[in-house]
């Protein structure tokens, strides 16, 4: 097929970048796996520039767990996954100071369902800089406190500005110490869509699962550290379909130029789950759980 298979998932590039169990030269993998608790982590550590060209990612780390009971309704197991999150964005939060200033970005569109996790997450995030700038640390009775502050910058398309140069302003005025960047993603594979959360301290490059770049948030961008937070919501419709007849192996198959066209221009169509709207609601109460947790000193 002459098509590109989008996603942006690292685990995803990874398998599509190599055979089973073949190595890419500069990329290195960890794997953490809790089958009671049917939690599954691993962590793709892009080290070298070749491994980010073959990957076709910035180097870096990218964290995945995977929990196929994620899409189930069962609010003590999302408590584990956000447990389990917690600890993998303390790993790559800043360490050369105690307290830390967090801006957290909400990335997508409220108005669109698949892609309003961000924004969502948002609302449950426990806001503390207001507070502790008007009373001190005194007001939550700690003597060390990391100060969060966040926003949804929106979309073009309302706001006229890109998210970075919003995102760009607000660290500009309120010099944060890191930044925590929450998007939707797309995935390759169906079976991951709303079971996946990546974590990344390569920041987040908004809309480019979906063919829609944008300015970068990241270290180089922004200058200070960017993690990126994001679970697949969508899959682009050809995925689908190519997966599919891929699995048709006894037949025999023949592409024409008109099939090649009508493929590709499925590219512009993604698909998420009948229940997203419950979904969102869901996951983006367990990533902004995960983010209170692992910011509590």
């Amino acid at each position: 097929m002459g098509f590109q298979i989008r996603t942006d998932l690292a685990l995803e590039a990874r398998e599509s970048a190599s055979k089973p169990n073949e190595e890419i030269h500069g990329v290195r993998v960890e794997e953490e796996n809790d089958p009671e608790k049917e939690i599954y982590i691993t962590r793709v550590i892009i080290e070298t520039k070749n491994g980010a060209k073959c990957m076709n990612k910035p180097m870096g780390t990218y964290i995945t767990l995977e929990a196929p009971g994620m899409a189930v309704p069962d609010e003590d197991y999302h408590r584990e996954i956000s447990l389990k999150a917690a600890d993998q964005i303390r790993e790559l939060l800043p360490r050369e100071k105690e307290e830390l200033s967090v801006l957290v970005v909400g990335l997508g569109n409220r108005d669109v369902t698949a892609d309003a996790l961000g924004p969502s997450a948002v609302d449950h995030l426990y806001i503390t800089r207001h507070i502790v700038k008007e009373f001190g640390k005194a007001a939550y009775e700690k003597e060390k406190i990391h100060t969060v502050s966040a926003i949804v910058p929106g979309v073009m398309a309302r706001t006229g500005m890109e998210s970075f140069e919003i995102v760009q302003g607000v660290c500009d005025q309120i010099k944060p110490d890191v930044v925590i960047a929450i998007d939707a993603l797309a995935a390759r594979s169906t079976r991951r869509l709303n079971r996946t959360i990546q974590i990344t301290d390569t920041g987040v490059q908004p809309g480019s699962g979906v063919g829609n770049h944008r300015h970068a948030l990241n270290s180089d961008t922004l200058h200070i550290p960017v993690l990126g937070i994001g679970i697949p919501t969508v899959v682009d419709a050809g995925t689908i379909v190519n997966d599919m007849l891929e699995k048709q192996k006894d037949e025999i198959r023949r592409y024409d130029d008109a099939s090649e066209k009508k493929m590709t221009e499925l590219q512009n169509m993604y698909v998420t789950t009948k229940d997203i709207d419950d979904v969102i609601n869901r996951l983006s109460y367990t990533i902004s759980e995960a983010i209170n947790i692992a910011l509590e000193i």
